[in-house]
């Protein structure tokens, strides 16, 4: 069966975010590049041409005041409103948890590097994956507030990992990012010189190679989008 998935890039100018999402992603790809202002056309349902939604990371925080997060805000609640999947990872995470009635803060410090996530009970997305896990990650905010109705899926030291409410999940990890990826956000980051270098010395081939089992979202959220009903309306 063919998918069809919209891929909303948050990224700001050049990174490897459509790249990753492309190569990881067994699906139709249509890229909108979300600070530009384009999303998938949502004034009906016979002009939907999607199974899902993923939204990637980016730079900025999700509270920033910018018209664009306005904006898919609004938009990003109707296509929840009508259950159509989505997942969102790391800031894409944070996104959906504030769109939908949650609340994202600033952490006052950075998770950066190959961590260990532990899964909490079961749940179709995270099948086939161990009670822990390694991914990469990369934030200074975090979800302090899930959106009503909504079930914490994975958790670490620094709070909640994933979530779901409905059709709808946040990963706040990277499952998408390979050896070059963390390489690339690491040196790129404003923080001490012992700090980089301390999470470059933890890009080994065992972190990456353990990491490779996070992936398995992908693979999972393939399948719920492919046993989900057609929408009706939107």
């Amino acid at each position: 069966m063919s998918v069809a998935l919209g891929v909303i890039d948050a990224s700001v100018g050049e990174t490897p975010a459509e790249a990753n999402l492309r190569r990881e992603l067994d699906a139709d790809i249509t890229v909108f590049k979300l600070i530009e202002g384009e999303f998938p056309p949502s004034k009906s349902a016979s002009e939907w041409e999607f199974d899902g939604i993923i939204i990637s990371g980016s730079q900025t925080s999700v509270y920033d005041d910018y018209d664009w997060i306005h904006e898919a805000t609004e938009w990003v609640r109707r296509v929840h409103h009508v259950g159509i999947p989505i997942l969102g990872i790391c800031w894409g995470h944070q996104f959906l948890a504030q769109a939908l009635g949650g609340r994202v803060v600033d952490m006052g410090e950075y998770e950066l590097g190959y961590e260990q996530i532990r899964r909490l009970g079961d749940d179709p997305l995270f099948e086939g994956l161990a009670e822990e896990f390694t991914s990469f990650e990369t934030h200074s905010d975090r979800v302090a507030e899930l959106p009503p109705g909504a079930t914490t899926l994975a958790r670490n030291n620094y709070g909640v990992q994933a979530f779901r409410v409905g059709s709808t999940y946040g990963v706040q990890f990277h499952p998408e990012y390979d050896r070059e990826t963390a390489v690339w956000v690491t040196e790129r980051k404003d923080l001490p010189d012992e700090r980089i270098h301390s999470v470059l010395d933890g890009i080994t081939d065992e972190s990456v190679e353990a990491a490779r089992e996070s992936k398995t979202i992908f693979e999972n959220f393939r399948g719920l989008v492919e046993t989900h009903q057609p929408i009706q309306q939107i």
